[in-house]
């Protein structure tokens, strides 16, 4: 995932900002009195993306990766729309309690950009991944750089138009739908009043998407370690912000990590997870990597 990277992350101030102020009200009123739930995995369990990770003579990667960890934030369905038989594969190849938190497709979000024709496109990609049945963690949809405010009324008429059966995240990306207030207020009471998550994303050249509000009871986080010594640093950053967003009344945290180089997500997976295990008590099975960590970077 290359998308934010830069050349001297060294440079970079990493510091999680404070969150806007919105966000405890969020979590107030949504939460249920619920102990948090926490997913955390990879973007992908293909061999080429995950070095180092899989046993010599693994035979089938999803039912390795699954024995690993808890979820997957599931990449493929971006570039075309699976059979719903594939799914239902996947389905039958993970353990009870994994979920799939699968990317809309780009014939929704960068081909038609959420114009009139994207409709049958996201009614085929429903009943498809709708074969996952309790493994279907929240759906996400991740709009073009380019995909600016000028297109409001493509987004209000898609979450309204959306099945509310479905969870649905939202990450968009272009600078003007943060740095305009009135604009940025409007997209979140658009996302809180329709049950919708915006999506954090945590990457070196991309600071102002760290926008920290929450719409919704969810934090869905794509994290981005930059091939730096800092990325464990940063990872420890976002327990402690996940504490304080779970004393505020947060119940669910969907939390995947990438790499600018994928060289060792699981290993930076696997120390998230030891510490949240540790802050929260929780029993998350705890990856097993090939590699030590000295030789991350």
């Amino acid at each position: 995932m290359k998308f934010g990277k830069v050349d001297h992350p060294e440079t970079i101030d990493f510091t999680i900002p404070k969150d806007h102020p919105e966000t405890a009200v969020v979590l107030d009123r949504t939460k249920q009195g619920n102990a948090p739930k926490f997913y955390i995995g990879c973007a992908k369990w293909n061999r080429q993306d995950l070095k180092n990770f899989y046993p010599r003579g693994t035979k089938d990667e999803l039912v390795y990766y699954a024995t690993q960890f808890n979820s997957i934030e599931l990449n493929a369905t971006f570039y075309r729309i699976f059979p719903g038989e594939q799914f239902a594969k996947w389905y039958d190849k993970t353990p009870d309690g994994f979920k799939f938190f699968p990317k809309l497709s780009q014939d929704i979000s960068h081909l038609r950009r959420l114009n009139e024709k994207v409709y049958p496109f996201m009614d085929a990609y429903l009943d498809a991944a709708s074969n996952l049945k309790e493994k279907l963690g929240t759906i996400f949809l991740q709009m073009h750089n380019n995909f600016a405010p000028k297109n409001w009324d493509r987004v209000v008429t898609f979450v309204e138009r959306w099945p509310k059966e479905f969870k649905l995240a939202i990450e968009f990306r272009h600078t003007d739908w943060f740095n305009d207030e009135s604009v940025a207020n409007e997209l979140y009471h658009l996302l809180e009043e329709n049950g919708m998550t915006n999506v954090l994303v945590d990457t070196a050249g991309r600071r102002d998407l760290m926008h920290m509000r929450l719409t919704s009871n969810e934090a869905f986080v794509r994290y981005v370690g930059a091939n730096h010594d800092s990325d464990y640093d940063r990872l420890d950053d976002w327990v402690k912000r996940l504490r304080i967003w779970v004393d505020q009344g947060l119940e669910n945290v969907h939390f995947f990590v990438h790499q600018n180089l994928e060289k060792a997500s699981p290993l930076l997976s696997a120390h998230l997870i030891e510490k949240l295990n540790k802050e929260f008590g929780t029993e998350i099975h705890i990856p097993q990597t090939l590699v030590p960590p000295k030789t991350l970077f």
